[in-house]
């Protein structure tokens, strides 16, 4: 007998819409739907639009510049540079791929990776657990607590009416101290596990050399990063004037590559066909508020969460978003079909209870982020598993109590952004 398959995002996101028909026709003054479930999904994709068109140029942009190989070479030079100076060089790598994680995103990136630290933390005395804590578990923090990344903090705030990377100083603040802890951690842990080294690294674990064209080639994304920080802080950039930058950035790659004028392209698509998934669970998504607004329930949705935490204050209104977005994190792993389809909701109720946005888009950040290293039906974490050749019970029993530790941190980071006044927030 076959084993029952989980169901995939885009039949959950149905099964959604398909159930908010059904809500629209109980609440009171509900507009009952019916064959609008499926116009629902058009009126999704033209209401996230401007998402859309982001996520697919971000998307082929970053697929381009991955192709070049700059930032898997830059990343694997700096590993062999630092060498085997013990608890230094996991420190750095730690810290690397935290930075990764919350500048651009880095998550189906660290499976590769995973296959070239976890011989290397072996060969160093310690073991396969450490090489996921310092890029794996690394790059989840960095990505939780993103102040730059597009496809979490961007899409929400782009969803929420905020300006884009907008809150920054307050999110690098939670990044640099929960990279902080977890360097903390990464040390304890190195002194309390560390063995006798082995003889040398696997030659599997031997990375390619940086070629002169791809230090240009991180050279201009470290520019792009510069420029996207001054335009969103200085220039008021949004959508069109981001989406631009990433675009230049990996035409400019692709040249100084070598690439042709077809490579470009065909990198471009490809990148976008890569991504496609995600940027149509933006517009599936958005099919399920338009069924709730379109039949009048989205009021008496808002005013039902509004009653029930009409007493319990703030805080506990930001407490509770935080823990509903860390349950669906259990059922819709991606962080972009999450924010589609919980954050036009959430902002709405946000205005409602006294909690800023800003506060809410970080409350997704967190719930969506820590529960990703521990969520069965995560992709990413099941192909790192299987490259650190780690059982997933293993590693449930051994992560369980720093998931726990996290979420407890990220409630910590909220309850200020409700108590005091942060610039932004």
């Amino acid at each position: 007998m076959s084993r029952r398959r989980f169901p995939n995002t885009y039949v959950i996101i149905a099964l959604i819409i398909a159930l908010c028909a059904v809500v629209t026709w109980l609440v009171p003054g509900g507009e009952p739907q019916t064959w609008q479930v499926f116009s629902a999904v058009y009126h999704g994709f033209v209401k996230q639009a401007g998402i859309i068109v982001f996520i697919l140029v971000v998307g082929g942009a970053f697929w381009l510049l991955n192709a070049t190989g700059a930032v898997a070479a830059g990343i694997s030079r700096f590993i062999v540079r630092v060498g085997k100076r013990d608890k230094w060089v996991l420190v750095a790598i730690t810290l690397l791929f935290s930075l990764a994680g919350a500048v651009f995103g880095m998550s189906e990136e660290t499976i590769p990776f995973v296959g070239i630290v976890v011989p290397l933390a072996i060969s160093m005395g310690y073991d396969a657990m450490m090489g996921m804590l310092i890029v794996y578990v690394a790059a989840n923090v960095g990505f939780s607590s993103a102040f730059l990344n597009p496809f979490t903090v961007g899409i929400a705030q782009g969803m929420a009416e905020l300006p884009l990377f907008s809150g920054m100083e307050y999110r690098l603040f939670c990044w640099a101290l929960l990279t902080l802890l977890l360097m903390v951690f990464v040390v304890l842990y190195a002194r309390r596990t560390r063995k006798a080294p082995a003889v040398q690294v696997q030659e599997a674990a031997q990375p390619a050399a940086l070629t002169r064209r791809q230090a240009w080639i991180l050279v201009v994304l470290l520019v792009t990063v510069v420029m996207l920080i001054v335009g969103v802080t200085v220039w008021d950039w949004y959508l069109p004037e981001i989406t631009g930058l990433f675009l230049v950035m990996g035409i400019v790659c692709g040249i100084i590559a070598g690439f042709s004028a077809n490579r470009i392209a065909d990198e471009l698509i490809a990148g976008a066909k890569d991504i496609l998934s995600a940027a149509l669970v933006v517009g599936f998504a958005s099919g399920i508020i338009v069924i709730l607004e379109d039949g009048k329930a989205i009021d008496s949705i808002l005013g039902a969460l509004q009653r029930g935490l009409a007493d319990a204050g703030p805080v506990a209104s930001l407490s509770g978003m935080y823990g509903i977005q860390a349950l669906i994190n259990f059922v819709i792993p991606s962080a972009t079909a999450k924010a589609a389809a919980t954050i036009p909701i959430m902002a709405p109720f946000s205005d409602m209870v006294g909690v800023s946005r800003q506060a809410m888009v970080l409350a997704f950040q967190f719930g969506d982020g820590f529960t990703n290293m521990i969520t069965p039906t995560s992709g990413v974490l099941m192909a790192a598993l299987a490259m650190a050749r780690i059982p997933y019970t293993k590693w449930v029993k051994w992560i369980w109590k720093m998931v726990v530790v996290l979420l407890v941190l990220g409630l910590l980071l909220l309850i200020p952004t409700v108590l005091f006044t942060i610039p932004e927030f």
